[in-house]
């Protein structure tokens, strides 16, 4: 082979490990994305995963593992049948809508919120926030917010009001909302609302001040967070609805009432829909995403400018020996793992 042969035959050799370690980089598997406990497939959302094992198109060996010993809220692998029944009893979530019309009826609704009532001091870090929203418009088709709900880490009620809209109200979606025209004539207008829980969540402390994951500031949970037009840090907001590991393969948000039949086992929003009732499903969908048991890193996230530090130290015969799980254990997550919150 003569020189230039051989420059070419280096180049492209070059070439295909500058790319293997640029794939790495940009590859995002990482300990945070959901996996097979059988196979150690990983899936970028669990709605991958559970394709992977119940199908349309399932993997047939873990498809038939998964029905014996696997818990199809939480998609974990247990050691024995039995092990499994007992731990999906446990995973699975007891619906809170039949008491919700007698909790309400003895707490009412609650339209006072300050950091001065007492949540501030004794108030969790972690609240949850639903709406329900009333048609504006001329066909009613514009979505104006008509009632909110606040409620702590453990699901008690915080704040708990119908909301004036800045708009007239066409169509009050009755047979959802159980709002009528009456209980928003003299209820709070939603920028006094907005104001109110904007205040409670930091603390008190001016908006510039808030630091992201720190600080006074409250995380807040929710689905579909955008709804309400709430002014907070994109980094303190917890929304089921954009979270990749709870989204569609397709990348597209689920709605709040599949994720809770699914991933805790019962069902929300039949009829007359309660804010208080998205509130805790949201709360629970968090919880269990928080509680998962992942491995440590010291740079977690693919955008910490320290891991393109650590790739460009990689040389070419450093990355020809390395396998499948070394190169997973240098790829990173290009999204916010909720387990780090705990």
């Amino acid at each position: 082979m003569d020189s230039r042969h051989k420059c070419a035959a280096c180049f492209r050799q070059f070439n295909k490990m500058e790319h293997l370690v640029e794939h790495m980089r940009v590859s995002y598997h990482s300990v945070h994305e959901p996996m097979c406990g059988i196979c150690k497939k990983h899936c970028r959302s669990f709605e991958s995963l559970r394709e992977h094992l119940i199908g349309p198109l399932p993997k047939l060996e873990c498809k038939n593992i998964f029905n014996i010993r696997g818990c199809r809220f939480c998609l974990t692998i247990l050691d024995t049948s039995n092990a499994r029944m007992i731990h999906q009893d446990r995973c699975r979530q007891s619906n809170v809508h039949a008491g919700i019309l007698a909790r309400m009826a003895n707490l009412g609704l609650r339209d006072s919120l300050s950091i001065e009532n007492g949540y501030s001091t004794r108030g969790s870090e972690v609240v949850g926030l639903a709406c329900k929203m009333v048609g504006g418009g001329s066909d009613g088709s514009l979505d104006v917010c008509g009632r909110v709900c606040l409620i702590d880490d453990n699901e008690n009620i915080i704040f708990h009001t119908y909301v004036k809209p800045p708009i007239p109200v066409t169509n009050y979606r009755y047979e959802s909302t159980g709002i009528r025209a009456e209980y928003l004539r003299d209820a709070m207008p939603l920028r006094m609302v907005q104001s109110k829980i904007q205040t409670f969540l930091c603390n008190g402390e001016p908006m510039w001040k808030i630091r992201p994951r720190g600080g006074k500031a409250r995380i807040v949970v929710g689905h579909d967070l955008d709804r309400l037009q709430l002014e907070y840090p994109p980094l303190m907001i917890r929304d089921t609805a954009k979270y990749p590991p709870l989204m569609k393969t397709s990348k597209l948000s689920n709605s709040l009432k599949y994720l809770t039949q699914a991933y805790l086992g019962y069902e929300i929003q039949n009829g007359i829909q309660d804010p208080y009732e998205d509130c805790v499903a949201a709360m629970r969908l968090y919880m269990r995403m928080r509680s998962q048991r992942h491995k440590a890193e010291e740079y977690p996230l693919a955008s910490d400018p320290q891991n393109r530090s650590n790739f460009a130290s990689w040389r070419q015969n450093e990355v020809e020996k390395m396998n499948p799980d070394d190169m997973l254990a240098l790829s990173r997550s290009d999204y916010y793992c909720w387990c780090m919150d705990s």
